[in-house]
């Protein structure tokens, strides 16, 4: 499946002769698909994107030429939602660092300190044009901890990093009572898992005014990881992304946003077709799915295919997700597929991959379309992506080039970020 290869060097290059989809312009509008056009990467950004062959662009002296040969080209991927490398797709439980089930309130903890790169789903990812992600803690807890967002490809999640400044997991509905609910601990019940949020956001208001008071007075303060992150949520600095499927938990979930003044994420949103234009008349975005995963517990019997334009329709900004590794992270682009299938248009379906998830967490000016200055993370695809027979051809992070597929062959060539070591070396 695939073959681990040397890392190659940065380098300037021009891909041309290609269908490009720029997704969305410098200011963030809707841009057009350029029908034969070239865009040229420097020094890991996108230096311009425009119609016509290289002749045409002026390119720089030395600028190594891709003739895409009409195939198309787009941004990577975002995963908006997942637990890639936090839940190691094959590895069982010693693969598991999901959730730290041991405390309802984990906003302490932080998923960058449970990833490990050398998962295959990492792999997985550039194969489905995935190039980069925002890892969750699981939703077993009302509150599962701080979120990262990392690229999809290297050795060191450190390096990976985008930033890990974005949000705080959260989770309502059947996992954390069934979780605690087994411990005969509260929450056991929807009611005390909303009180255990209310709980933890009071706890947060009186620590600010507490570190106010001792900023005023100049005196020591005791810090609090957990008091502080939630105090980083209240003061606009961290989205509460939020874990409901059920109609009645995402109204919860609204509802505990409106006290406490946080921004707010809907997480999976299963049955947000049913509260469609309430959701678009708050405002709220919606990280939509897996959509392809089977009806497993009770608050997913309402899930269909249709759900994303229907939210899409009412004027929602959605994201869609897999969950990985509910859903393999390479299905990414078929759960947009399907979703067009069952009325989602297909323009949105490849927003809700690349700049809509990059906008609902402010990254737009660097991920999420070809505009000149975003990062070079880009994907050349055999044909339509949201065609089945469609496949990533080649993947580009941040303007190096870490996968490549064979098609006679039938593997992927993956530069191994970890590089080749001799067994005689340390």
């Amino acid at each position: 499946m695939y073959r681990s290869v040397p890392v190659p060097e940065i380098i300037d290059f021009a891909i041309t002769n290609a269908r490009i989809l720029p997704i969305a312009d410098a200011d963030g509008r809707r841009a057009e698909p350029i029908e034969s056009g070239t865009i040229l990467v420097s020094n890991g950004s996108i230096a311009s994107v425009a119609a016509g062959g290289a002749d045409a662009q002026n390119l720089p002296a030395g600028t190594e030429i891709i003739d895409a040969g009409g195939r198309w080209v787009l941004p990577g991927f975002i995963e908006a939602h997942g637990h890639l490398g936090v839940h190691e797709d094959g590895e069982g439980w010693s693969g598991d660092d999901t959730n730290e089930m041991t405390n309802p309130n984990g906003a302490g903890v932080r998923a960058l300190d449970g990833i490990d790169p050398s998962e295959i789903g990492f792999k997985d990812a550039l194969r489905g044009g995935v190039t980069s992600a925002l890892i969750k803690p699981g939703s077993g807890n009302p509150i599962g901890g701080r979120t990262a967002f990392v690229k999809t490809w290297g050795r060191i999640v450190d390096e990976m990093l985008v930033t890990q400044d974005l949000s705080v997991k959260s989770a309502l509905g059947e996992n954390p009572k069934r979780v605690y609910g087994e411990k005969n601990v509260t929450p056991s019940t929807r009611m005390g898992t909303a009180k255990i949020l209310r709980d933890a956001f009071v706890d947060a208001q009186n620590y600010q005014a507490k570190r106010a008071h001792a900023e005023s007075e100049g005196t020591p303060f005791e810090r609090d990881l957990v008091k502080e992150t939630l105090a980083d949520v209240l003061d606009g600095k961290l989205a509460f992304d939020q874990h409901c499927h059920r109609a009645d938990d995402i109204a919860t979930a609204i509802r505990l946003s409106e006290e406490f003044g946080y921004r707010l994420v809907i997480n999976h949103g299963t049955e947000g077709h049913k509260i469609a234009d309430y959701i678009a008349d708050k405002g709220i975005d919606v990280i939509l799915g897996p959509l392809m995963t089977s009806r497993s517990k009770v608050e997913l019997r309402d899930r269909t295919l249709a759900t994303a334009g229907a939210l899409a329709k009412a004027g929602v900004r959605i994201a869609l997700t897999t969950d990985h590794p509910v859903i393999p992270i390479n299905f990414l682009i078929h759960e947009a597929s399907l979703a067009v299938k069952e009325g989602l248009d297909p323009v949105v379906a490849l927003e809700a991959l690349t700049i809509n998830p990059a906008a609902i967490f402010g990254l737009d000016d660097r991920l999420g379309s070809l505009a000149p200055g975003r990062d070079a993370d880009l994907v050349l695809w055999s044909g339509d992506p949201l065609d089945l027979n469609s496949r990533a051809d080649q993947v580009f992070v941040s303007g190096r080039k870490v996968y490549d597929f064979d098609a006679e062959a039938g593997f992927a060539e993956v530069a191994d970020p970890f590089g080749p070591t001799l067994i005689s070396e340390p």
